[in-house]
């Protein structure tokens, strides 16, 4: 079917999934917006574009909301490989799927009807080297680093899961508020030792296993969840002593588990489901004309 597009969510981070072949139109950062508009378009927090890999069993491209491309995505990843078999491109339950930043296997959890209900994969390392980020600050590692933005003296973990993250780990009673999140969030994100901006996760520990995070996610703004956050949070926690792995990582759109080892190498499980199938009307394709 021309035009036909697949839309998931993983606890309310909601993606578009597509082929680029099947499409009348390039994906182009204007297309991409348009998509991703939830007054016009199908509305997502991001394009996920499948693409060839000459080194795993399928390739994606990973667009965020405002047209640019991020190098990674958990929910997006596991969205993506319950869309490749829904869609029959494949029945394999352990997929792997080559991002710009590499290869991630996915494994597939499906009930007793073959639909998929939740995915596991290997994230990869977590760094705090600066350069990594990439970050301007000058430090071996940026971890629980003193910083002021927006009128406010916060203290930040800079960790690379594959994509750029800023922790600001909270200890105390009370949990990080929406008001702080839209203040901070984007302060951080655009911040000038971002060079290539930054994902920003306000966190605090709730129990000896437990993160509480909000998430405000590069090109995206506030999320309801992001799988590549919550790696990075639960990894800026154990690293900065407030919590042990696995990590119960809890957003405003529900629970990821982390598993953090002493390498720091990370494994995310969680909830996915698809939302709806489709195909893009005459009237939508000739606003992108």
């Amino acid at each position: 079917m021309r035009n036909a597009f697949f839309k998931g969510h993983g606890l309310g981070n909601d993606y578009i999934a597509l082929d680029p072949a099947d499409l009348d139109f390039e994906l182009t950062p204007k297309a991409i917006r348009a998509l991703c508009d939830r007054h016009r378009g199908i509305g997502g927090d991001g394009v996920l574009a499948l693409a060839t890999s000459e080194h795993a069993h399928f390739g994606v491209r990973i667009y965020n909301p405002d047209g640019s491309e991020a190098e990674k995505s958990g929910n997006g990843l596991r969205i993506f490989a319950d869309f490749l078999r829904a869609t029959g491109r494949t029945r394999r339950r352990r997929i792997r799927i080559e991002t710009i930043s590499g290869i991630v296997p996915v494994q597939l959890h499906c009930d007793e009807k073959g639909i998929v209900e939740g995915a596991s994969m290997v994230v990869g390392h977590a760094t705090f080297q600066p350069k990594r980020l990439p970050c301007t600050i000058d430090a071996v590692e940026l971890v629980d680093h003193p910083f002021e933005v927006a009128g406010r003296r916060i203290r930040i973990t800079g960790v690379n899961v594959g994509n750029p993250h800023c922790v600001v780990v909270k200890e105390g009673p009370d949990e990080w508020t929406r008001e702080d999140l839209l203040e901070l969030g984007p302060a951080l994100e655009c911040n000038e030792v971002f060079p290539e901006r930054a994902n920003v996760q306000l966190a605090v520990p709730v129990a000896p296993r437990t993160l509480s995070i909000l998430v405000w996610e590069r090109g995206a703004g506030e999320t309801q969840a992001s799988g590549t956050s919550a790696c990075a949070a639960a990894a800026a926690g154990v690293r900065n002593g407030v919590v042990r792995s696995p990590v119960a990582v809890r957003a405003p759109g529900g629970t990821l588990e982390v598993t953090v080892d002493e390498h720091y190498d990370l494994t995310l499980s969680g909830d996915v489901a698809e939302v709806a199938r489709g195909r893009l009307s005459e009237s939508f394709l000739r606003t992108l004309a």
